[in-house]
């Protein structure tokens, strides 16, 4: 199949996700407070000279803003933002909020850090806080405060910076100072205790409640703690990180309407910060993002990340905030990254949704946790490798501005929900081989190699539009969420469930009736038992594949068995099923195999063709405009490949009437005909 015969009708392209800014945004951390002031002019002279048009600035600096409690010191940030402006470099002016200054930490040490083993943690790093402390709560609005009141006006500020990857290292606290606020949060919620136990099933093992005072965190017990208690502090913890956030983006908003509030989040990475619920919370979705080096399929996770990020955003440009140019300095074996990686994990992000390429960091540091952290003017100065590959990356994002504000367009959805995440991986569960991100990148890298672009979808989400569905792991499974997948399969939608799926319910509690509870009748059939594999056993299935870590007992009840075991506890007994239901059909997976078979079937189901032609290795994204449509071909093999589509290819203007070669470790961008 022809590539461009798939491409969808133009969609109406969103604004750009920073309006004052003309460009796709280039740059990155700027830290000029790391750097004597001669420093800085060689700073500007060289961002301008890689292309450089947006930079963070004040991150990390509460410290040097507040210097003690109340007295501030502007002047080097008003120096620095002018000469970034009169320079045309605009402006992402952060919250310092991430890293709350030594005086802060003396004068309220009630707001350290308190494990679940109830070790108080010090304040030597970063994010050194707890996140419902009210003493960091009115430290961090009035440092705000102060920024906006100064900086609201500055003819080089084109978005705010709330913070710095909230929840990243403070993301649970169990002090005294978090069990009060989580009692607040429960009220909230269920309003009286007597609806808190009902939920809590705290009849079980004796624990009902019978005053608020009662309730503490989950800290370490003799034994499993409460999982629906877990799941709720869980909750609650995600909500206070949010509160912080809103706390400094009204006063941001309330000084300067109009310039867009974001904060980095961490997509993927950070389990315990439900980003769906924070999509709608800032005006553009931002992500960081650092490949696996030592990962062999880093790629695939790096394109399943973006995926996610442009889902959390509701299909809309993105910003990638961070990401490196070549290593880190925080994985057990920092590899860096070779010749053309970078600008291929770059246009990756670009492909994907992202209407920016920033980095962590400008200028590498000298001396802190992260001086052996690359960044885009490294160590070495601009007599380097990355310096050049920087500046070309630089011309390459110029001349794919007019991808700007489009969308991307999607084959199928997959459904993604933090909460089922964090029921899934609590205590005490069939088996300890369960593992949530193990059947989303399963399901996720076996329809990248099929070249079937994802959105990530939330369980409430809308489905309408997507012929196939996904849901490789929803172990918490609303009723509300049931009916919801019922209706699309009943409607003509293809719907995929992976295991153990369907079991519970927001509270983690199990749906009457047999397994898989939620979704028995809209998948035909019932899990009499739960057959899990001991340490490193196999099962084999009719059609040859090799499954492991988990199996079921499965009686149909309407569904129709696809593939049966041929060996193991489940041996004869339906393996893979397919029920018919309305003008859909819902396909079941009891074990953990490879997807590929399953999903070739779905895709017949769904009518859904995989591009042909494709070779190993070549992915294919098309963003989708008003004006015109877009495919980025990236080769991450070693040879060069010959992808069928025409058009004008942006980075070099060649004219590609029938197709187009992409260079191995290459990327290719053509507006098509």
């Amino acid at each position: 199949m022809d590539l461009v015969s798939r491409l969808p009708q133009a969609l109406a392209a969103p604004s750009p996700p920073i309006p004052r800014l003309d460009r796709m945004a280039y740059g990155g951390d700027y830290n000029p407070e790391q750097w004597p002031e001669k420093v800085w002019h060689e700073d500007v002279a060289l961002m301008r000279a890689a292309g450089v048009n947006l930079v963070s600035v004040g991150i990390f600096a509460w410290a040097l803003l507040e210097p003690a409690e109340g007295r501030y010191e502007f002047g080097w940030l008003d120096r620095v933002l002018d000469l970034l402006h009169e320079n045309g470099v605009s402006i992402d002016l952060a919250t310092p909020t991430a890293a709350p200054p030594a005086w802060f930490s003396r004068r309220h040490p009630e707001s350290r850090i308190v494990t679940r083993d109830g070790v108080v943690l010090g304040g030597g790093a970063r994010q050194s806080f707890c996140p419902s402390s009210p003493a960091y709560a009115e430290a961090a609005a009035r440092i705000t405060e102060q920024l906006a009141r100064r900086y609201a006006g500055h003819p080089g500020l084109v978005m705010w910076h709330s913070h710095n990857e909230y929840g990243g290292a403070n993301g649970l606290c169990y002090c005294a100072v978090s069990g009060e606020a989580f009692r607040g949060w429960l009220r909230d919620r269920y309003g009286d205790l007597a609806a808190l136990n009902e939920a809590w099933g705290t009849t079980f093992w004796g624990q009902r409640y019978g005053d608020w005072g009662e309730i503490e965190p989950p800290v370490a017990a003799p034994t499993a703690v409460n999982p629906a208690q877990q799941l709720d502090y869980l909750r609650f913890t995600s909500d206070a990180h949010l509160a912080n956030f809103r706390r400094e983006r009204d006063i941001l908003h309330r000084w300067s309407p109009g310039v867009p509030v974001t904060t980095n989040f961490q997509i993927a990475n950070c389990k315990t910060i439900d980003y769906f619920k924070w999509g709608a919370e800032v005006d553009v979705v931002s992500n960081d993002h650092y490949i696996q080096p030592e990962r062999p399929d880093n790629h695939i996770e790096l394109a399943m990340c973006a995926d996610l990020t442009r889902g959390v955003a509701s299909g809309t440009p993105w910003l990638l905030m961070e990401h490196s140019t070549s290593a880190v300095n925080w994985k057990p074996r920092n590899l860096a990254k070779r010749p053309g990686e970078m600008r291929r994990n770059s246009l990756s992000h670009v492909a994907r949704g992202s209407d920016a390429v920033l980095f962590f960091q400008w200028r590498a540091s000298r001396f802190g946790a992260e001086k052996f952290h690359s960044a885009m003017l490294p160590q070495g100065g601009t007599d380097t490798r990355v310096w050049r590959e920087v500046v070309e990356l630089g011309a390459d994002l110029g001349r794919l501005d007019e991808l700007r504000g489009t969308r991307v367009a999607a084959d199928v959805a997959v459904l993604w929900d933090w909460e089922s995440w964090w029921a899934l991986e609590l205590d005490w569960r069939p088996s300890v081989d369960l593992s949530y991100l193990d059947r989303v990148e399963a399901y996720y890298e076996r329809l990248w190699r099929d070249n079937l672009t994802v959105d990530f979808v939330h369980p409430t989400g809308a489905l309408d539009g997507y012929p196939l569905v996904v849901a490789p792991s929803l172990y918490l499974t609303t009723p509300a969420t049931a009916a919801r997948l019922r209706a699309y399969v009943a409607g003509g939608g293809t719907l995929v469930v992976s295991y153990f799926s369907g079991i519970v319910d927001e509270t983690d509690t199990v749906h009457p009736g047999a397994y898989p509870g939620a979704l028995r009748d809209l998948l035909g059939l019932t899990v009499e038992e739960f057959l899990p594999l001991p340490a490193g056993g196999v099962v084999h299935l009719s059609d040859g594949a090799v499954a492991d870590v988990w199996t079921e007992d499965l009686a149909l009840a309407g569904a129709t068995a696809e593939l049966t075991y041929v060996d193991g506890p489940a041996a004869g007994r339906p393996a893979v099923t397919r029920h018919t239901l309305g003008t859909g059909t819902a396909w079941y997976v009891s074990t953990r195999v490879d997807p590929a078979g399953v999903l070739r079937r779905a895709y017949t189901d769904a009518g859904v063709t995989p591009p042909d032609g494709v070779p190993d290795g070549v992915e294919l994204i098309r963003r989708v405009g008003e004006a015109a449509s877009y495919v980025v071909a990236i080769n991450h093999s070693s040879a060069d490949a010959v992808v069928r589509a025409s058009g004008v290819e942006l980075l070099t203007g060649a004219a590609c009437p029938e197709s187009v070669v992409v260079p191995a470790g290459a990327v290719r961008v053509l507006r098509t005909l």
